[in-house]
């Protein structure tokens, strides 16, 4: 535990140091909030679109911030299967899981910071456009995305494995503008009909953008929140686990 704990804030430091993980982790996500608010002030009511009203856009922001975590982690494991770090480490007696701890750990900080920044944004915004939230829902909903974070760093952690540090970002690009558009993020998935809606009920991304909706809109109900967070949940841990192995087998393969 030690070990993991000594490798996580070496990687929490290196994230730290990086002016890019503070512009695209916490500032692109608050922007993106700021912007979709005023889009929003600019759509009629009579046309019934919701999706960007403060209490749902809150919800897919901070799923959306969870993507860009996603690809600073592959970003970091790229980086450091490139160079002798890794190999040198590897040499030592810490295990593959204390290895992955040890990225997931500094990125779940990061989510929860990101959520609670998302939640003070949104309450700001709400006290200016006059719209009421539920304090105690947001703070559920920043819980209820731990499980969505963790899916999000298990991707990255196999990014990071599988590709070097040039291809690693290319594929978690892939996955943000995928993720942001099946999850539900920025277009009405919950109500969208054909072949669109059925493909984004196919996906985690829907289910981790529906959990954190539903917790900020105090819904606990089975299909609200019980079933998308058992989706998302088991999903995140199968790919932890899947992560874990790739990230040994990868690491003795570059030894031998």
């Amino acid at each position: 535990m030690n070990r993991t704990m000594v490798f996580a804030k070496r990687n929490l430091m290196e994230m730290s140091r990086d002016v890019l993980s503070y512009i695209f982790c916490v500032g692109f996500p608050l922007i993106m909030m700021i912007l979709m608010t005023l889009v929003n002030s600019g759509i009629p009511k009579k046309s019934g679109m919701d999706i960007f009203n403060i209490d749902n856009l809150t919800g897919g922001i901070i799923v959306f911030g969870h993507t860009f975590i996603m690809l600073f982690t592959a970003l970091n494991v790229s980086k450091d299967r490139s160079g002798s770090f890794l190999i040198r480490l590897f040499s030592s007696p810490m295990k593959s899981s204390e290895f992955a701890n040890g990225y997931i750990l500094p990125n779940i900080i990061v989510a929860l910071m990101q959520g609670i920044l998302a939640i003070v944004s949104a309450m700001i915004v709400s006290l200016i456009i006059d719209f009421k939230l539920s304090v105690a829902g947001l703070l559920l909903g920043v819980v209820s995305a731990i499980p969505s974070a963790v899916f999000f760093i298990a991707l990255g952690l196999i990014f990071g494995t599988l590709f070097n540090e040039k291809s690693a970002p290319g594929m978690s690009s892939v996955v943000i503008s995928l993720g942001s558009f099946v999850g539900g993020i920025w277009f009405d998935a919950e109500h969208a009909g054909g072949a669109m809606g059925k493909i984004c009920k196919c996906t985690p991304f829907y289910y981790a953008t529906k959990a954190v909706r539903s917790a900020i809109h105090m819904e606990f109900g089975m299909e609200e929140y019980v079933i998308p967070m058992i989706i998302i949940t088991v999903t995140a841990i199968v790919l932890i686990v899947l992560a874990s192995v790739l990230f040994k087998t990868k690491m003795k393969a570059d030894l031998s």
